[in-house]
């Protein structure tokens, strides 16, 4: 049972990137103003478009690592695999409260922590 609750949680924080790639690298002026209203100011987004597209394309790497998670087949593999890929989000989701707006630890960092407090868990229980 486990289990299937750390492939729900890996697969929406997978999601979750894939989402942050495509606002970052495709709509960066629309749902990135919407999603940073205030963090930053307007005419901003137009000058950082290409940033933000090497951000998103970095987010969806994080995506991909924990897609591929899912897919390996030894358990043992799969958590070493899982564990990295979450502690990269963690680290880059408290940098980037600390760093651009306390929003994205709930939305970034959060999930994987708990992820990762999971599968510790499964992992020494």
């Amino acid at each position: 049972m486990l289990h299937y609750i750390i492939s729900a949680l890996v697969a929406f924080i997978a999601l979750e990137h894939i989402y942050i790639l495509y606002m970052e690298m495709f709509a960066w002026e629309t749902l990135g103003k919407k999603t940073f209203k205030g963090a930053m100011p307007d005419e901003l987004f137009k000058p950082t478009k290409t940033l933000a597209g090497n951000q998103g394309l970095y987010n969806g790497f994080l995506a991909a690592g924990l897609i591929w998670c899912l897919l390996i087949s030894d358990p043992q593999w799969q958590a070493n695999v899982a564990l990295f890929f979450l502690s990269c989000i963690s680290i880059a989701g408290i940098y980037g409260a600390m760093t651009a707006s306390k929003k994205i630890f709930y939305v970034q960092a959060l999930p994987a922590l708990i992820t990762i407090a999971i599968i510790l868990y499964a992992i020494m229980g």
